[in-house]
């Protein structure tokens, strides 16, 4: 079975890996064209790439498959590109890039996705980050037949694991990229012997994991300290959650809910101290937030007791979002 990938960030890399690795000929990678990272903001190859390029698979970086979009003849000599490189199916895995359907009908079984939630929870940019948001106590894999909903086509394979009090999004990517990786695997030699059956999404319990912004990560104090705890957790690597004290801007990495109330209010310091962490009153002194890990601008991550040596905070000082 020849297979065409389209990925881009490090989760679609671990499947196009695992496919590389199961012996499946890889005639063709797509992937997101490369971009300025860095303090020096130099041009990097996305993840996939490098593996591609690394396994000498053919790379195309189209900027967009639309035909009816602001750059068609990009488009085209895409969809030219697919119609000329033999294949039979197409996996996608966090492309970036919307799939019209005149790309989704080029391949001979179509295009399979391996979405980070278990459908129809949490289609859309971002499931990761929202499950840990939401408080959610499972999430999983879906392979899925892609058509021209946003995540609504049939399943194919669907495969739940637990969400650990203490995972935050940068450690339940990694567990949901290395069951991506083993599900597509089972995904394709089921369907190279025609063995697999589809699962129509059901109506009930749809909901959308819109994309991450910058601004949902300013810490608002007002909410409950189980719920702050939660984001902090989602945000965790990106785009990480922060509040400022006199000026200056805080990224929080850890935190947990405190037991107990206080008459403090919002965002006020009750604590700051290498035993307790820094304890903060949320939802009006209702809850409190124990931060456990912090960093300052230009500084690393570190532990409360470390970061408070090389910057002291004091009880009464309020963090703002």
């Amino acid at each position: 079975m020849k297979v065409i990938f389209a990925g881009t960030p490090e989760f679609a890399a671990t499947a196009l890996k695992a496919i590389i690795d199961a012996g499946f000929d890889v005639p063709l990678v797509l992937t997101q064209p490369d971009r300025p990272a860095g303090r020096g903001m130099q041009m990097h190859a996305s993840a996939v790439k490098q593996l591609a390029l690394a396994h000498q698979i053919p790379v195309a970086q189209p900027i967009s498959l639309r035909l009816d979009g602001k750059y068609p003849e990009i488009a085209q000599e895409a969809h030219d590109l697919l119609r000329n490189t033999p294949h039979d199916i197409m996996v996608v895995a966090a492309y970036g890039l919307i799939l019209p359907l005149s790309c989704l009908n080029i391949p001979r079984l179509g295009c399979i996705n391996i979405h980070g939630s278990l459908l129809p929870r949490w289609r859309g940019a971002a499931p990761i980050h929202r499950a840990i948001e939401a408080g959610d106590a499972e999430t999983g894999i879906t392979i899925m037949q892609m058509e021209e909903g946003l995540d609504t086509g049939p399943m194919l394979l669907k495969r739940a694991i637990p969400i650990d009090s203490q995972d935050c999004t940068g450690s339940l990517h990694d567990k949901l990229a290395a069951l991506g990786g083993e599900m597509i695997i089972e995904a394709l030699q089921k369907l190279k012997s025609s063995s697999l059956d589809a699962t129509v999404q059901p109506e009930q319990g749809v909901c959308y994991a819109a994309k991450i912004s910058k601004e949902e990560a300013a810490i608002n104090f007002n909410l409950s300290a189980e719920i702050i705890a939660r984001k902090i957790r989602a945000f965790n690597p990106f785009p990480a959650a922060h509040a400022s004290i006199d000026g200056t801007t805080i990224k929080f990495w850890r935190a947990e809910v405190n037991h107990g109330g206080t008459s403090a209010t919002s965002g006020t310091i009750i604590e700051a101290s290498g035993q307790q962490g820094v304890l903060i009153a949320c939802d009006n002194g209702q809850s409190v937030l124990r931060v456990l890990e912090l960093q300052k601008p230009g500084g690393k991550r570190l532990p409360a007791q470390d970061f408070l040596q090389g910057f002291p905070l004091k009880a009464g000082q309020v963090f703002q979002p």
